[in-house]
């Protein structure tokens, strides 16, 4: 489980089969160890190598399905969290590190202090996504501002910009999306 609050930020080394490298500060990889989970852009992986700069997690084929793992290159910027611990801070909402899919980014306005970012998204993930509900983008925990049929947006504060790859971002990019899972079961239950 992780909050959504980013706390490192990474560089995509390689990207070689199942595996990816990530280079990034050593106090995060001294964290980490081999079968520790850690969420790069909101996915869930396991460590299996590390050194002093950098660390190496395997990944599924579905991972690589469901994920924009696939749009990824090397010298790319993603975020990194640690899973929470029983006395982690949880500042953001539950997050899973289970990518429901993928939105891609349509626009980047400015709004005094803020940054709203509009999404274009699938209708199979739209139903999950409510206004003023969380969800979690490249990992990392927000509040949905508008919900329509297939987009929605967020708002980011200059610390947010600044502190995540979202700074990174450009019209057209793909992001990892995780919804809030209470829709998922409550969609589950309704159905029987």
């Amino acid at each position: 489980m992780f909050t959504g609050i980013i706390t490192n930020l990474g560089k995509i080394a390689q990207i070689n089969g199942s595996k990816l490298v990530i280079e990034t500060d050593s106090d995060f990889i001294g964290k980490l160890n081999n079968g520790a989970s850690v969420a790069i852009n909101g996915i869930c992986l396991t460590v299996i190598a590390q050194n002093q700069k950098s660390f190496t997690v395997e990944f599924m084929p579905e991972t690589m399905a469901r994920t924009n793992l696939k749009y990824l290159h090397p010298d790319d910027t993603v975020n990194l969290e640690m899973p929470a611990m029983p006395n982690s801070f949880l500042a953001g909402h539950i997050v899973q590190g289970h990518i429901d899919g993928i939105a891609q980014l349509q626009s980047v306005i400015n709004a005094g202090n803020s940054r709203i970012l509009s999404f274009s998204v699938p209708e199979t993930l739209s139903k999950y996504i409510v206004e003023k509900g969380s969800i979690a983008i490249n990992g990392v925990s927000l509040t949905v501002i508008e919900a329509q049929k297939d987009s929605f947006t967020v708002g980011i504060i200059p610390h947010t910009w600044d502190q995540t790859m979202f700074h990174a971002f450009k019209k057209g990019d793909f992001a990892n999306i995780e919804t809030d899972v209470l829709a998922k079961y409550i969609e589950k239950l309704i159905k029987k």
